[in-house]
């Protein structure tokens, strides 16, 4: 049955990051606010319940959700390497609206669907989220919407999109911007991978000058930018 909690009411938040816990332990999914939109959320570790994220939100293994996490010292667990260039995207933009692509840790025995051997990961501005995290490890976090619908910004729209999928909601109101994270790719950033450029996948809460006044020529050159000069 699912269960929707008023998290302006502070003995409901409470209750409600209880189950939300205990949901997320027994493999199921919870939607929960972000500082970008709204999320449903399952553990990393567990394939069948990121198998039960795809299912909710009618998408395919081919789209791996991104991966959220409480604090850089989880980054570090989940990648390869950690290189410069985004030690310095990470002091500037976290917590916040930017997700960054670098390859997974090899060791890590998770299943997040056809990765190519990469994870996305963001450390969100959320309090709620943010303490979540911090007691449940890792959650994979896609938007609380079904697959080609507009991404929730409220409670209500998720439950309106995801309905009894959902075993809870945490309700705390409209997000802050209603803007997806900005997503860029830092994976020619490790090993011998070919030119050392940071590419933007997708341009959202951070934008491309903001990203380019951190890593300068690391940045890929901007789409109306004539590279030769």
């Amino acid at each position: 049955m699912t269960s929707v909690f008023d998290c302006s009411d502070r003995d409901q938040m409470l209750a409600g990051m209880r189950q939300a816990r205990q949901a997320i332990g027994r493999g199921d999914v919870i939607v929960a606010p972000t500082d970008t939109v709204y999320g449903v959320a399952a553990d990393a570790f567990s394939p069948a319940a990121v198998q039960k994220l795809l299912d909710v939100k009618g998408r395919s293994r081919q789209q791996p959700p991104p991966v959220l996490v409480a604090n850089t010292d989880a980054l570090r667990a989940l990648v390869e390497e950690v290189p410069e260039e985004v030690t310095r995207l990470v002091e500037a933009f976290w917590p916040g609206g930017l997700t960054i692509v670098l390859p997974a840790q090899p060791s890590l025995t998770w299943d997040l669907g056809e990765t190519q051997g990469t994870v996305a990961v963001r450390q969100p501005d959320h309090p709620l989220m943010l303490e979540l995290l911090a007691e449940t490890g890792p959650l994979v976090v896609s938007s609380a919407n079904l697959t080609g619908k507009p991404a929730a910004i409220d409670a209500a729209a998720a439950r309106d999109m995801l309905r009894d999928t959902v075993a809870v909601y945490l309700d705390d109101g409209p997000v802050k911007t209603g803007v997806a994270s900005t997503i860029v790719d830092a994976t020619s950033l490790v090993g011998a991978r070919g030119e050392r450029t940071v590419r933007v996948l997708r341009e959202g809460a951070i934008s491309r000058a903001e990203l380019r006044e951190v890593l300068g020529d690391a940045l890929e050159p901007d789409p109306d930018e004539d590279p030769t000069g």
